[in-house]
């Protein structure tokens, strides 16, 4: 089964206690690097912490909780290697592990109840990442963060495929 990492500022911690409970009754092994209270805290120690935890354990993913999921989200993807997603529907979760095969999970602990995050959580980890046209995207991806984690920026082409004439001529 999938190791988790959980981590959560004041804002997060009454959905990640429920959380926790919740994956621990299911078998999870759960390693909690969140705050202990409601106490403000600075959310993006907490964010580091489980995100160089997840990049240093295979196979492992990471959730992440604070007030809307917004700054957690944030300073994940500021880590080379997370594909953090901040989502607030199941149908969301589900497609960023299909498609975007996240590894860490962004929940906004005052923008979600406890029933509709389990579902959540529930859909994330357990919907396979589907691969085929997807690693192209998460290829593109790799190949910004080689570049944009150096010191030089990542060239965008003229136009792609997938950009329309009528935008390609607006720039």
């Amino acid at each position: 089964m999938t190791k988790l990492f959980i981590g959560n500022d004041h804002g997060g911690f009454a959905l990640k206690v429920a959380l926790v409970a919740h994956l621990q009754a299911q078998g999870y092994e759960i390693t909690d690097l969140g705050s202990d209270s409601e106490d403000i805290v600075r959310y993006p120690y907490y964010a580091a912490k489980v995100v160089k935890a997840v990049l240093q354990e295979p196979n492992s993913r990471g959730i992440l909780i604070c007030s809307t999921g917004i700054g957690m989200s944030i300073i994940a993807n500021k880590y080379k290697g997370i594909r953090a997603a901040l989502c607030y529907s199941s149908y969301q979760a589900k497609m960023t592990a299909a498609h975007n095969n996240s590894n860490v999970l962004c929940l906004g602990g005052r923008c979600i109840g406890v029933f509709e995050a389990i579902d959540m959580v529930e859909n994330w980890l357990k919907t396979p990442y589907e691969g085929g046209r997807h690693a192209i995207s998460l290829g593109l991806i790799e190949e910004a963060e080689q570049v944009n984690f150096s010191a030089e920026q990542w060239p965008l082409p003229e136009s792609t495929p997938e950009t329309p004439p009528s935008i390609r001529s607006a720039n």
